[in-house]
């Protein structure tokens, strides 16, 4: 397991404990991945690899103009000017390890290239194609907060239950969310891919490798509280994390290749945006989505990256949406990303387009952070989604609603419901209606 061993403090000696202290300190200051831990009698011994940049690259001054430019577009941290100084300094110094741990930590704040193609995109995703066509209504669409509460399928007047952007689905809605999620889970099992079930707490040196913020005011990363959980644990945003880690320090053959994983995993992520638009369960702290990860040879990224969208457009496609594709200008990308294309469906009530999913190639950005390798060649990852199900079921209950107030089922949904082919009221009794209430301090 890719995950770091507990640290036992009554298996070792007092010196131990401080040297391991002193050495993740250090690693923790100079932005170095942490040392192994130390093995007990339960788990055998584990470390995380030390990053392999492209040095050859970064600390190159003939590259210096590209990749500030690059970091400027992304609107990304990261100083080529700090990391060819220090790469200056080294040669001069080349045992000095504070200054080898600082070009490190500097080179790794630096985000991967970006396409060609994308470079002249300025501001504005270029827009690839549409699919299906969209639907006309005979009445005035409702959006899917007024769909839902007519139909008493939903709760997310939580305040003071889970706090804001949580929810709860209930009835046919229920019944839908694990639908999407047998449906894509099998589709991608149709087509090659292997089943991978992660673990939702994850160490934050895999996050910080894959390319996610996990300290700081932009980041969206739950950080777990130290006094209960050692060695920097978080909970995972994504299955891409997990899966990534789950490769860690792996040599894959070239009969391996391309390597196709899927994961279904809930998500956690501390949302902050307050838009109009994002109202409702479009955007929430913890939602269940499956995952596509990918692995190739480097000349094969890009191929597969169209694999994993064409996959998405099918798909999403198939559940009766009106969607669009774009081609994500540069300062979308994140730090991880080389291209990035967003699948968006158009929703009737709202009047808007909306996210459903994106796929990324992260060309070898992971892969030399996380010793992802087939010999001495640092493999590309893709990453994708399949299903992200607050979205995809505000999609389809916008775009499949009937004037009566019910909403008709896909059908490549209905045999996952029972062969149900429309979404009725929900007349159960026993499901309370939840109302926000003003707290009180008790007196003494």
């Amino acid at each position: 397991m890719f995950l770091l061993t507990l640290y036992q403090k009554s298996y070792y000696s007092v010196e131990l404990f401080m040297y391991k202290q002193v050495i993740n300190y250090n690693c923790r200051r100079f932005g170095m991945f942490k040392c192994c831990s130390r093995p007990n009698r339960h788990t055998e011994d584990y470390c995380f690899p030390s990053p392999q940049l492209d040095e050859l690259y970064l600390c190159n001054s003939n590259n210096k103009e590209e990749i500030n430019t690059n970091i400027i577009n992304r609107k990304g941290v990261g100083d080529i000017n700090k990391v060819l100084q220090l790469h200056d300094e080294l040669r001069l110094q080349p045992d000095n390890p504070s200054i080898k741990c600082s070009l490190t930590k500097e080179m790794l704040k630096i985000p991967n290239r970006t396409h060609p193609e994308v470079m002249n995109y300025g501001e504005m995703p270029h827009i690839v194609k549409f699919l299906g066509d969209k639907k006309h209504f005979n009445f005035k669409p409702n959006e899917f907060h007024t769909i839902t509460k007519k139909l008493n399928l939903l709760r997310n007047d939580l305040s003071n239950f889970t706090g804001h952007r949580s929810y709860f689905f209930t009835g046919q809605l229920a019944e839908m969310e694990s639908a999407l999620i047998k449906y894509s889970l099998s589709k991608l099992l149709d087509n090659g891919f292997q089943a991978v079930s992660v673990p939702d707490i994850l160490d934050r040196a895999i996050i910080e490798s894959c390319g996610m913020e996990t300290q700081g005011t932009r980041s969206q990363v739950y950080s777990l509280s130290p006094e209960h959980y050692e060695n920097d644990k978080c909970l995972s945003g994504t299955a891409e994390m997990a899966l990534a880690g789950y490769l860690m320090n792996k040599e894959l053959s070239q009969d391996e290749l391309p390597l196709r994983l899927a994961a279904v995993s809930r998500c956690f992520r501390a949302e902050t945006s307050r838009t109009s638009d994002e109202r409702g369960i479009y955007r929430v702290h913890q939602f269940t989505k499956v995952e596509m990860f990918g692995v190739s040879e480097p000349e094969k990224s890009s191929e597969l990256l169209e694999e994993f969208r064409e996959f998405e457009e099918r798909h999403f496609a198939s559940l009766g949406l009106h969607l669009r594709v774009l081609d994500m200008p540069p300062h979308e990308l994140g730090a991880q990303a080389y291209r990035k294309y967003d699948v968006e469906a158009w929703l009737p009530g709202r009047e808007m387009w909306a996210e459903l999913s994106s796929c990324s190639d992260c060309t070898d950005y992971q892969s030399r952070r996380l010793g992802i390798r087939c010999g001495d060649t640092h493999l590309h990852t893709v990453n994708g989604t399949a299903c992200a199900v607050p979205r995809l079921v505000i999609a389809l209950f916008e775009t499949h609603q009937q004037p009566d107030g019910s909403v008709l089922i896909p059908p490549p949904l209905q045999p996952f419901m029972g062969n149900s082919s429309v979404i009725s009221k929900d007349t159960t009794k026993h499901i309370p209606r939840l109302r926000p209430i003003k707290r009180q301090t008790l007196k003494s």
